[in-house]
C-alpha cells in the first residue's frame, strides 16, 4: 500500500511539473504592407526605404510578407515597378488594394469593382501574385450593407478573397505625425518615436489576440497591418525583435490567410463594416467595447506622440 501510494504521489508530482512547465500557446503573426508603391516620405528616399525594408525582412528571417499594391499609382512613383519586382525576387507576395486606393464609401459598387478589376489585371502578370483583396482604409462600406454585400459578391465572382487584418496599431499615423513635425520645424526625438511605435504595435498584437481568444476560444494566425512608410521601415527591425521577445512567431502570409478564422471575413454581420476582422467578429459575438486598440483613436495616439516624441506638455498616453 505504501509503495502504491508513493507511486501515485510521484505520478501526481510529475504531472504537476509537466503542467507547470508546459509552454504557452503559440502566437503567430504575418506582416503585411499596404499602399505599394508609397509616396516619398520625410526621412528616406523611396529607393532607400525599399532597400532598408528588404534588408530588414531578410536579416530578420521573415520568409514571406504580403504587399498590397495600387497599380494605378505606378505612373506617379519613380522606380515603383522595379521596387515591386525586387520584393517579389525576395520571395514576398503581391495582392490587390484597388488600382488607386479608392474608398468604397466614395464609389458605387460597380465603379469600385472596376477599380479592383484594373488592379487585378496588372497583378495577374506577377509570378508571386495572390488572389487576396484588401479594402483601402479597411472600409467595407461602413453602414451601407448593400455596398458591403455587393462587393462581397463581386469578389467571389472574381475568385478573390478578403485580405483581412487582425491586428492594427495605425502605423500610418506615426509616419504622418513625424512628417508633419519635421515640416513644421519641430525637433523629433527619434529614439522616443521608435519606442512609442514599437510599444504600440506589440500592445496592439496582444490586445487583438486576447480579443480573439475571448471570442473564438483560440489564438488564430494573425495578420498585422503595416505600410511601406518611412517610420515603419526605420523601426521594423526593432518591432520584429520586440514581437519575438513577447512570444510571437513571424509566419508567412500564406500560412496566416490559410487559417480558418478567415472564413468569417465573407460572412460577419455588424452594424458597421470598417476595421479589423478581430473587432468585427467580436462585435458580432456580442463582446462589449472596447474592441479595438486604444491608440487606434488618433486623438489618443496624438497625445502620446506630442508628449513623448515632441516633449510637449499637456499630453498623455
Amino acid at each position: 500500500m505504501i509503495r502504491l501510494f508513493a507511486t501515485l504521489l510521484a505520478a501526481i508530482m510529475l504531472a504537476g511539473c509537466a503542467t507547470a512547465q508546459a509552454p504557452p500557446p503559440e502566437r503567430r503573426i504575418a506582416l503585411t504592407f499596404d499602399d505599394i508603391p508609397r509616396h516619398q516620405g520625410a526621412f528616406l528616399t523611396t529607393d532607400e526605404r525599399v532597400e532598408m525594408l528588404r534588408t530588414t525582412l531578410r536579416e530578420a528571417g521573415v520568409e514571406q510578407a504580403a504587399f498590397f499594391v495600387n497599380p494605378g499609382n505606378l505612373h506617379e512613383r519613380e522606380n515603383g515597378v522595379a521596387h515591386i519586382m525586387a520584393y517579389q525576387a525576395d520571395g514576398h507576395v503581391m495582392a490587390n488594394h484597388t488600382a488607386s486606393h479608392a474608398s468604397l464609401s466614395d464609389l458605387t459598387v460597380e465603379d469600385y469593382l472596376a477599380e479592383i478589376g484594373r488592379a487585378e489585371a496588372w497583378l495577374e502578370q506577377l509570378e508571386n501574385h495572390r488572389p487576396w483583396f484588401r479594402y483601402p482604409y479597411l472600409n467595407e462600406g461602413r453602414r451601407d450593407h448593400a455596398k458591403r454585400d455587393g462587393v462581397r459578391a463581386g469578389l467571389a465572382e472574381r475568385g478573390l478573397v478578403n485580405g483581412y487584418v487582425t491586428a492594427d496599431a495605425s502605423d500610418w499615423f506615426y509616419d504622418q505625425a513625424a512628417s508633419e513635425a519635421v515640416r513644421d520645424g519641430h525637433a523629433v526625438d527619434m529614439e522616443a518615436l521608435g519606442e512609442l511605435f514599437v510599444e504600440s504595435h506589440v500592445e496592439a498584437a496582444d490586445f487583438f489576440d486576447d480579443l480573439a481568444v475571448r471570442t473564438i476560444g483560440r489564438s488564430p494566425a494573425h495578420v498585422m497591418l503595416l505600410h511601406e512608410a518611412d517610420v515603419t521601415v526605420l523601426f521594423l527591425a526593432d518591432l520584429i525583435d520586440a514581437l519575438e521577445a513577447d512570444g510571437w512567431t513571424i509566419i508567412t502570409a500564406d500560412e496566416a490567410f490559410a487559417d480558418p478564422f478567415g472564413a468569417y471575413a465573407a460572412s460577419y454581420d455588424t452594424p458597421s463594416a470598417q476595421g479589423t476582422l478581430t473587432e468585427q467578429v467580436a462585435w458580432q459575438a456580442g463582446l462589449p467595447a472596447p474592441r479595438w486598440y486604444a491608440r487606434n483613436d488618433t486623438a489618443v495616439a496624438r497625445a502620446a506622440f506630442n508628449a513623448r516624441v515632441l516633449g510637449q506638455t499637456g499630453g498623455n498616453d
